[in-house]
């Protein structure tokens, strides 16, 4: 069993050895923690749970005499158990950790006192003296001890970058399987973690391929590096890349802070969005390279939005959305009908205009920086996904943001926006031949999207999204309306999936 060893000069490097497990722990661990009087385990544990309190002077009492403290409230629910004084091993049955795990994780100090009425843990770390300090002996279960593995991984990342000693804060992450930290090094603002393995992409699908391969999806960090170098080398504000590891998957960025193009009660600033459309207005006149190299043996290629990539996602909604809202899969007929309907579509893109397509050009992606002038007042985030496909995709994404409900008026006023910044360099800028591409790419998208939302739910315990999908049925069922998408609205029609709640 493969086990690791760290060593504690001081009681600090205790305290962030609780900060690497708590960013390791999931729902379901079980952390068996061991030592003499002393030793430090009350240390540890109280820079684990103040970690996942995200607060560095929440309080965190002693279970001594309680025998379990529990945080119910916090991100991951905790509770921290003191085994000292227990009388005998039959009350751990009383103590309701089976209950505790179902919700949270555990963190058991005086395991031993159990005398093996304890589950077993997934992760055991024992305290012992060395020296003038202390180390840390660490094993349990292969899954659990991976995920701390990872995130010893990083503390030494960042010790490479001169931040070892700084603070690690979780910062909600966004619907992939990316994950982001914020890191206290003393700077004005803390710097940005992400966190990103190789994704090998899940099984196969067709023709040899994954999902992630078909939709042409980044399966490492090294595009994120890639088109951030772009879309700087093209005068557009991205992240400070501070320091990589495009092998094991580390950046560390530059924050550009938490002002976005939202008001204080999550509504659209008009000025703001505006400022975002007239920005893609600028980047869909610049010439894009295809092939970039990041880094010795590190290259990315920027790949078409195809067909294959476009219809995989709609796919979605067939696969995922559907069978929820209508309480049965579809029969293959229906399918192969919808999967039809969609090449009618698709095929009358073939002539319109393309450039760098982000994917994800939506409110929670763009940050505001009312420090900078000009188009340096959008900040981008979250574009390691870019292809090459219509340039009206992008457009679509922000007028009818996902996350924000866009009325109809502001719908028109940011589409002309955009029409007009085009205008004004390029006469011949095709309004009509857009304005198609526009609802295509807009009903492809919100279908995608439907079908995630509801995938997240079901396959990774996601809910969060779910409160999302009205508004993106209505998008869609607006766009369904445009003259090009009949062979898609026919079918939607027929099956009636956009008059059905979801289930």
């Amino acid at each position: 069993m493969t086990s690791l060893t760290v060593q504690l000069a001081t009681t600090e490097d205790t305290e962030r050895l609780g900060q690497d497990l708590a960013l390791a722990l999931v729902k379901g661990d079980l952390v068996a923690l061991s030592g003499d009087l002393g030793a430090g385990k009350s240390t540890l544990a109280r820079g684990l749970i103040r970690t996942i309190a995200n607060d560095a002077a929440y309080e965190v009492p002693s279970p001594t005499f309680t025998i379990v403290q529990s945080y119910p409230e916090l991100r991951l629910p905790v509770s921290h158990v003191d085994l000292y004084r227990l009388s005998s091993a039959d009350e751990v049955d009383e103590l309701g950790l089976d209950e505790a795990l179902e919700d949270g994780a555990v963190l058991v100090e005086w395991p031993e006192r159990a005398d093996g009425a304890l589950g077993k843990p997934t992760i055991r770390i024992t305290l012992l003296n060395e020296g003038d300090g202390r180390k840390a002996e660490i094993d349990g279960e292969p899954a659990s001890l991976a995920r701390l593995q990872r995130s010893l991984g990083i503390r030494t990342f960042l010790g490479r970058a001169g931040y070892a000693n700084a603070d690690r804060s979780y910062l909600l992450g966004d619907a992939s399987a990316r994950g982001y930290e914020t890191i206290d090094a003393g700077c004005i603002r803390p710097l940005i973690l992400m966190n990103s393995p190789y994704n090998p992409g899940g099984p196969i699908l067709r023709d040899g391929k994954t999902y992630m391969q078909i939709a042409h999806l980044s399966q490492s960090v090294t595009a994120f590096v890639a088109v951030n170098q772009l879309l700087c080398s093209n005068g557009f504000y991205v992240p400070q890349i501070l320091a990589d590891d495009l092998d094991n998957g580390f950046l560390l960025l530059e924050n550009l802070g938490s002002d976005g193009i939202l008001d204080a009660d999550g509504a659209p600033i008009t000025e703001r969005y505006e400022a975002a459309v007239r920005l893609l207005g600028r980047m869909h006149e610049c010439s894009w390279a295809r092939d970039i190299t990041v880094a010795k043996g590190h290259t990315h290629h920027i790949h078409d939005f195809d067909r294959d990539a476009m219809m995989i996602e709609v796919e979605l909604l067939s696969d995922w959305y559907v069978p929820r809202m209508s309480g049965k899969p579809l029969s293959s007929e229906s399918k192969a009908s919808y999967v039809a309907a969609w090449d009618k579509v698709f095929s009358q893109l073939n002539d319109c205009e393309k450039s760098l397509v982000q994917r994800d050009f939506h409110s929670p992606n763009i940050l505001w920086r009312a420090e900078g002038r000009g188009m340096d007042r959008v900040g981008l985030i979250d574009f390691q996904d870019a292809m090459i496909g219509p340039s009206a995709y992008d457009v679509a994404s922000l007028v009818l943001d996902a996350r924000v409900t866009i009325d109809p008026e502001l719908q028109d006023h940011l589409l002309k926006a955009y029409v007009e910044k085009r205008l004004s360099r390029d006469k011949t800028f095709d309004d009509i031949s857009f304005r198609q591409a526009f609802a295509i790419m807009a009903a492809q998208r919100n279908a995608k999207i439907l079908g995630i939302f509801v995938r997240l739910d079901e396959r990774d315990g996601k809910p969060y999204y779910l409160k999302h999908l009205p508004r993106i049925q209505t998008y869609l069922a607006s766009v369904l309306s445009h003259p090009s998408l009949a062979p898609v609205r026919e079918w939607c029609e027929e099956i009636g999936i956009l008059s059905l709640e979801l289930r």
